[in-house]
């Protein structure tokens, strides 16, 4: 991805965000001489990659494949205390998060406001493909009988809750607006505990042609 357009998405996302009043803390919004001047103290933000997340899963077509995130707060495994994570997620209208589950991440996923969001789900098999078996979810607390290969629609404020194991990709219902998406999970290590079904990139490779904005989570390394 080029730098002009991740550069672009986050000024979308700070508006949107703004917009649904939803307030970042204020390390968010650190320049890169910030981040320096600041790198011991907020060590924990760097370590265990707070921050901004964009990624175009290596289809070249953010829009279409593709997802703004934001991790708020995350532990870190046998480092520290912190057993739980929060981010926040946008979602536009038919840009899919591709099929995947996690081996040891159990999280709720929140629509928070905006559009719908549509989730398509399998149990996953033994050989970690997508299973035929039926299986149960909870949807705010609420269990819910699916066949393999069935959508929830989760409207403003509805949420579900997916266990270990459990296949899902989502995207924003066309005609209804782009999504505010939460998450709230145990500790989240997107660097090993994601489960593709097909092979794809989770961070990008970034072509620096301007400045950033603001770094990105995978940025830290590189410039600071």
């Amino acid at each position: 991805m080029k730098r002009s357009e991740i550069n672009k998405i986050l000024l979308d996302a700070k508006a949107f965000m703004a917009q649904k009043q939803f307030i970042l803390p204020p390390w968010a919004y650190w320049s890169v001489d910030d981040w320096k001047s600041n790198k011991e103290d907020a060590s924990e933000v760097i370590e265990n990659m707070l921050g901004w997340d964009i990624t175009d899963f290596g289809s070249g077509d953010f829009y279409n494949r593709g997802l703004f995130l934001f991790t708020i707060r995350n532990g870190k495994l046998r480092v520290d205390k912190k057993p739980y994570a929060e981010k926040i997620m946008i979602v536009e209208e038919n840009q899919e998060t591709p099929m995947h589950f996690h081996w040891a991440k159990m999280e709720d996923i929140i629509n928070r406001g905006g559009g719908n969001l549509v989730i398509e789900l399998y149990k996953s098999d033994k050989k970690e493909d997508l299973s035929d078996l039926t299986f149960s979810v909870k949807t705010d607390g609420i269990v819910r009988n699916l066949q393999p290969g069935d959508s929830i629609v989760l409207t403003p404020g509805e949420s579900i809750c997916l266990e270990q194991g459990i296949y899902h990709r989502f995207y924003g219902e066309q005609g209804k607006g782009k999504v505010l998406v939460g998450e709230v999970s145990s500790v989240n290590d997107d660097s090993a505990d994601n489960r593709f079904h097909e092979t794809i990139g989770r961070f990008p490779v970034v072509e620096e042609d301007e400045l950033p904005i603001h770094l990105l989570a995978s940025d830290y390394q590189k410039f600071l």
